[in-house]
């Protein structure tokens, strides 16, 4: 079995696809309402958070702009994007990088699980700072999570696709060495403390629940630093981007919306996302260019959200129930280590082929009536908004239609809008959220200048 390698500038380790829920084996679902609440006034104290700073390092801005110059034109696939411009777009300010290890729990068995992420704050910053809730995008293995990002401190650090975190490179250069504070999870089964757990792939209670316990943890660690947090922002990309809308949701439903959030490359209705991935469903290309094919590493991301329900969900079997009986030996090898380990002399199934056959049509199997329900009562898509709220798609993403991308617009009240981003495939889409700005953004300015322009005073 060949493993397809996504297309130059796709990137097997970040291809965010899918947005879920979540809870463990066998609970009932919790409503965002019984979350916990945490606000940025209002943050839990270093004393009162079981919460750790460690792996501290400083990253030079010189350093950063160096990196992001060479990430950036790997992302930057086509040259759709003016190219990086450290004059125009480079770092302010040094940065701190430090890992952050907390806990969360589990929706339903209650049980405590350690988790870690990363906090970046501009070096030698005091006072109040705003804060930056950023959810990552979807990564295979267990490796490629901002909280190993203080790897890059040392200067003959290598970065390498599959093992470091690019996409949290982006929002450190672009926002922590720019005056924001950035804190970003690692995920559920993601990040050095995974202990052979699965990780909880768009399962909204459980990703929820962990952004939310990493806020408050990483506000925590401002505060045992000397920093007081100022207003909150969010950003995710892809499965990071569903994530946000989540949180969005549950800070707003708490009482504390943010000041502004943004998504890039978002999922919102999953079962149309799984049925278009499947090729159940299609839609017009919205230019006169030939819309891209679904690539063929999607179907290691619809593995993930299968193997993630019957986890967390307590759908049992759901993996043989809903994968072809020919792929199921592949399957199971995937989940739940996801290595890429595959046969090379087996097809590698894509993502019309991967699905029982029928699946979208009528009855197959009990628990995959389940999992396509669990599926409908976690779609992000149908929310009013009380603060502002961008969404940028991408009119050539691989991975999300902008017609998937843009349903919530219609639906989201006078405060959410969208970006589109001429040409953007998943990974530019993500990098014009950024760095793009006029025409490549639709005239919507960056999220750096957007974030600023919405600051106090």
């Amino acid at each position: 079995m060949t493993l397809p390698m996504p297309p130059a500038g796709a990137g097997l380790a970040r291809r965010s696809l899918l947005r879920g829920v979540g809870l463990a084996a066998g609970a009932a679902p919790l409503t965002i309402g019984s979350l916990p609440r945490p606000s940025v006034a209002q943050a839990a104290s270093p004393a009162e958070r079981r919460m750790t700073l460690d792996n501290a390092v400083t990253v030079t801005r010189m350093r950063l702009d160096n990196l992001v110059a060479t990430w950036h034109a790997t992302f930057n696939t086509g040259d759709v994007l003016r190219a990086f411009d450290p004059a125009m777009q480079g770092a302010g300010s040094d940065v701190r990088l430090s890992r952050i290890i907390t806990t969360t729990e589990l929706p339903g068995t209650g049980e405590r699980v350690t988790i870690s992420g990363l906090l970046a704050i501009p070096a030698g910053a005091t006072g109040r700072i705003p804060v930056v809730s950023w959810q990552h995008g979807t990564i295979f293995g267990a490796d490629s999570v901002p909280s190993n990002l203080t790897r890059i401190a040392e200067d003959d650090y290598v970065m390498r696709e599959g093992t470091d975190s690019a996409e949290t490179l982006f929002m450190v250069q672009r926002l922590a060495a720019n005056g924001f504070a950035v804190i970003g999870a690692d995920y559920i089964g993601k990040g050095p403390f995974r202990d052979g757990r699965p990780e909880a792939y768009v399962v909204k209670e459980a990703t929820t629940r962990c952004c939310l316990d990493m806020l408050d943890a990483g506000i925590a660690g401002m505060r045992s630093l000397g920093l007081e947090p100022g207003p909150l922002f969010l950003h995710g990309w892809s499965q990071g981007a569903i994530n946000t809308q989540w949180l969005a949701q549950a800070l707003q439903d708490g009482g504390r919306p943010a000041r502004a959030a943004a998504a890039a490359s978002p999922f919102n209705d999953l079962n149309e996302t799984f049925r278009w991935w499947a090729g159940g469903l299609t839609y017009p290309a919205p230019t006169a260019a030939a819309y891209p094919a679904v690539p063929d590493w999607v179907s290691l991301g619809m593995i993930i959200v299968l193997g993630s329900y019957q986890t967390y969900y307590g759908l049992d079997g759901l993996i043989e129930a809903a994968v072809r009986p020919e792929y199921h030996e592949m399957a199971l090898k995937f989940w739940p280590d996801e290595g890429l380990d595959f046969d090379p002399a087996q097809h590698f199934p894509k993502t019309t082929e991967l699905l029982t056959e029928g699946l979208f049509q009528g009855f197959t199997a009990d628990v995959v009536s389940r999992f396509l329900r669990q599926l409908a009562a976690n779609r992000a898509t149908f929310w009013d908004y009380a603060a502002p709220m961008r969404f940028f798609y991408g009119l050539a993403d691989e991975a999300i239609h902008p017609v998937l991308a843009q349903q919530p617009l219609a639906a989201g009240g006078a405060r959410i809008d969208g970006a589109a981003v001429p040409r953007g495939t998943h990974r530019i889409t993500f990098l014009a959220s950024l760095y793009g700005n006029g025409a490549e953004t639709s005239g919507q300015p960056d999220l750096l200048t957007w974030f600023r322009s919405r600051l106090p005073g």
